[in-house]
């Protein structure tokens, strides 16, 4: 684990130069200016493990839905959410023939770092022998935030530190934690400052684990406003996330990012062109975030799957300082899962239209997406009024 040492600083004056300046004033003292550097024995790793994930052409995969989020799925096409089923699903998913081509990373539940497949291999081991980087899912979800006006903060920091060195012998190499905030509802300050301190707060401890970890301070898409307050919104939030990573002492080259797409919210009459967002979205990335950044990797957030995809390659028809990719859950599995419907003769079919997805955001990555060919299904949108988690 790291620990935190205090450096004098190579670029300010020599004591000695203090000393001299001294004999000018009689009550004037020596000085010593000292900083906090902080030297994760992980340095190195954490950043080949961001590089890694943030490659050409590739993405994530996020299935770490909660064992009741999880349930929801499978009730939409007639199944229990039992253990067995969910495993099923979850084999399906980890086990597509060729899925690395076009995913760098799966975030996963904890019940799913731990399970086997239906054939008995580790989950861990089928990603990583197709070259995906597993990562976790470590927040404890949200809670009412006192004081607030009907908000939310993430809890999870109790414990955080031993979970993730678990997580980390477990074979998990990256970290998602998620918090969000709403329009609708303000956001307040204490709200925006909650959930900057607890994400700079998780990054921090994540990294000294040798995690990587996914900053996600999701602006969600509920509330009629225009795409100019989300942008307004959104400068707010990314501007304190920053600021409180710094204070913690995180390494920028040693975090993914993944933030929500500036869009007018869900149930506003002005709807915006796939130009506009990328327009937008691209304007705030160059305002707020460092380019030592290695990937920013967006979340859908109830977009459609075939509506996500084309914002993400409209940002990418120009080179841009860091790896533009997704982070996508519902806007990569949900014709998956109504092919598969619980079916096992479905498997096949339903793991092919993964794979179509997969390669379509791998396309818009590249920004060479056109979006021909697209299922009515896949242009479905999948916004949930207060969506959780």
């Amino acid at each position: 684990m790291a620990s935190a040492t205090l450096l004098k600083s190579s670029f300010l004056p020599k004591k000695s130069e203090w000393l001299n300046a001294s004999k000018t004033s009689v009550n004037s003292k020596p000085m010593t200016v000292t900083f906090a550097v902080r030297a994760s024995a992980y340095a190195d790793e954490l950043i080949k493990t961001a590089k890694s994930i943030a490659s050409p052409g590739r993405g994530i995969l996020a299935m770490d839905e909660s064992n009741a989020t999880c349930g929801k799925r499978l009730a939409s096409i007639g199944l229990e959410n039992t253990e067995a089923n969910r495993q099923a699903y979850r084999t399906l998913l980890v086990s597509a023939p060729g899925l690395g081509q076009f995913i760098s990373g799966a975030i996963l539940f904890e019940e799913t770092l731990y399970q086997s497949t239906i054939d008995g291999k580790k989950m861990v081991d089928v990603l990583v022998a197709q070259n995906i980087m597993p990562g976790i899912k470590v927040d404890k979800g949200l809670v009412p935030l006192a004081g607030s006006n009907d908000e939310s903060w993430c809890q999870g920091l109790d414990g955080l530190a031993s979970r993730c060195a678990a997580y980390y012998q477990q074979g998990a190499r990256f970290a998602k934690w998620r918090t969000v905030v709403s329009i609708p509802n303000g956001p307040t300050s204490l709200a925006v400052k909650e959930a900057a301190w607890g994400l700079a707060r998780y990054a921090a401890i994540a990294q000294d684990n040798g995690l990587v970890p996914i900053v996600e301070p999701e602006i969600l898409l509920d509330g009629e406003h225009g795409i100019d307050r989300t942008f307004e919104v959104a400068q707010k939030v990314w501007a304190e996330v920053f600021f409180y990573l710094a204070e913690n002492n995180v390494m920028f080259e040693g975090i993914l990012l993944k933030p929500s797409m500036v869009t007018p919210g869900a149930e506003c009459k002005d709807k915006a062109t796939p130009e506009q967002v990328a327009e937008y979205t691209l304007k705030l990335l160059k305002r707020r975030i460092p380019p030592a950044v290695p990937g920013i990797m967006f979340l859908s957030g109830g977009q459609s799957e075939v509506e996500a995809t084309l914002n993400l390659n409209a940002m990418n028809q120009s080179p841009n300082p860091w790896h533009v990719s997704f982070s996508y859950a519902r806007a990569l599995q949900n014709t998956c899962l109504k092919t598969w419907g619980g079916r096992p003769e479905n498997v096949k079919a339903a793991q092919d239209t993964l794979l179509v997805r997969a390669q379509a955001n791998s396309l818009a990555q590249l920004g060479k997406y056109t979006g021909e060919g697209e299922s009515a299904e896949a242009k479905k949108g999948m916004f949930v009024k207060n969506y959780s988690y």
